[in-house]
């Protein structure tokens, strides 16, 4: 019996499923080797995103807000307690104790500790390293930063615009040289 090429547009539902379950292993294998292939450069680091996530996983168990927990009086979560602890010298790679800990091979020295079962990967070192370099900015926790109203794009089709939020979408629909749909008459919209 002699087969053709498979039409997976008519293929049995059964095979839906594992090739849906392989294209989003893909999809997600292909974005986290893109995650690591990109080297963070420090003016594009920020604290709540690149640096709070490795703290928080690593150091602030330790060195956090939480005083019967805190090792060493150090606290890690507010910049003026790490810089005045000295813990951390901004813009000093070299003269920074932080950095000499995580970077030790001693047991005895390295943080986090062996104890913890946690360890640093170089890139997550290196990120520590760069914002260090670039003065160890702080920034609050999202949740204390006031939302801001963003700049409304301009656009050629004010005619089209009925709410805010169509500037957005206008504007994008002119970046990749679109035109908005008609709008749907009453029918339709009542499907």
């Amino acid at each position: 019996m002699q087969r053709g090429p498979v039409d997976f547009a008519s293929a049995p539902a059964a095979h839906a499923a594992p090739v849906r379950f392989c294209a989003v292993l893909l999809s997600a294998a292909l974005l986290e080797a893109a995650f690591f292939c990109l080297t963070a450069d420090a003016a594009d680091l920020s604290f709540n995103k690149d640096i709070r996530p490795i703290l928080v996983e690593n150091c602030f168990a330790c060195h956090g807000a939480d005083g019967a927990a805190r090792k060493a009086e150090l606290r890690l979560d507010r910049r003026e307690d790490a810089v005045e602890f000295g813990a951390i010298v901004p813009g000093n790679v070299d003269g920074t104790p932080l950095l000499d800990r995580i970077y030790s091979e001693d047991s005895e020295e390295v943080m986090p500790p062996p104890s913890t079962k946690k360890k640093l990967t170089s890139q997550q070192r290196d990120i520590l390293k760069q914002w260090i370099a670039s003065g160890a900015a702080y920034e609050p926790h999202w949740s204390f930063i006031p939302p801001q109203r963003p700049e409304l794009p301009k656009v050629k089709q004010e005619s089209w615009i009925k709410n805010p939020l169509d500037r957005f979408i206008l504007s994008r629909l002119e970046q990749e040289n679109l035109t908005p749909a008609a709008e749907a008459d009453r029918r339709t919209l009542a499907r």
